[in-house]
């Protein structure tokens, strides 16, 4: 079994899917325009992921090569509707502001790569915090994205306005453009972070 520890932190900083594997950008792009819904969508990819791992983990030597992929989707798509009726029935403003991008979770590559490049290679223990590491991962990038893309373009973080009125909005932010600049600057700074951490 792997070290938990080292995998956590390998789906958190190392291998971060966002910054690092620049993977699962329609998510990143679309749903950032605010902090809670890049946290909403976050956490249920981090659910969708850890219980697909686990369960195909658990089944993979049962699966034949040749329906490999069809059944990875087939177990990522039961969670991903368990997830929703989940949002339908106890978050209803959330679900209502993820909207599509909630059913599209089962064709998200950070899903389908983490169960054909680790799940189905090693045990279920690991797998777990492969998901939970890799799930957090993405929504610590998406909750940083949100933040910044909030603050400048409306003032606030979290629906709450910081703000003061004359401190001037740049729209920009909160449309499509703003999630490319932010996420470029982003990644710029992480990577460069990476790479002195590298160097020392």
């Amino acid at each position: 079994m792997n070290n938990p520890l080292k995998v956590l932190k390998n789906g958190l900083l190392d291998e971060n899917p966002t910054f690092v594997q620049v993977i699962g950008m329609c998510p990143t792009l679309a749903v950032t325009t605010s902090a809670i819904n890049a946290v909403g969508m976050g956490l249920s990819v981090t659910a969708v992921l850890t219980c697909s791992n686990l369960f195909i983990s658990l089944i993979r030597k049962f699966i034949p090569d040749e329906i490999r992929i069809p059944s990875f989707i087939v177990v990522i798509a039961t969670f991903v509707t368990i997830v929703q009726l989940v949002l339908k029935a106890f978050i209803p403003s959330l679900d209502a502001a993820l909207g599509l991008f909630i059913p599209l979770i089962v064709v998200n590559c950070l899903i389908l790569a983490r169960a054909e490049a680790y799940a189905s290679k090693n045990d279920p223990v690991s797998s777990i915090f492969d998901g939970i590491g890799m799930g957090l991962g993405f929504t610590c990038a998406l909750t940083c994205i949100g933040i910044v893309r909030e603050i400048l373009g409306s003032g606030a973080i979290f629906g709450v306005t910081i703000l003061p009125e004359m401190f001037p909005r740049t729209i920009t932010m909160i449309l499509p453009p703003g999630a490319f600049f932010t996420l470029a600057f982003l990644m710029i700074a992480v990577n460069k972070i990476r790479a002195s951490r590298a160097k020392a």
